[in-house]
């Protein structure tokens, strides 16, 4: 898992605002749109970055697409510890 977190959270080029993505996770869930308006992106680019941290078990999402509120999964809670190691160095 923690291979997976610095490629997608500091090898990529996404990696910052995937990290935004997260922070905000942890603090509430949210769904798309709400994370577009409090990160001040694009509701695309949120997208695209939340299909990213779905796709490797980092969030899931809870109901239709266009409505689907996002939250940690249990498996990224375990690693937070490495999480907030590399926001810290990525920002």
């Amino acid at each position: 898992m923690e291979g997976v977190l610095w490629y997608l959270l500091a090898g990529a080029r996404g990696g910052p605002n995937r990290c935004r993505i997260l922070e905000a996770l942890d603090d509430r869930p949210r769904n798309a749109n709400q994370l577009a308006a409090d990160l001040d992106l694009d509701y695309t680019t949120v997208r695209h970055h939340l299909d990213l941290l779905v796709e490797h078990d980092l969030v899931e999402n809870t109901g239709d697409d266009y409505a689907a509120v996002y939250l940690l999964t249990d498996r990224v809670e375990e690693n937070w510890e490495t999480v907030e190691d590399i926001i810290g160095q990525v920002s």
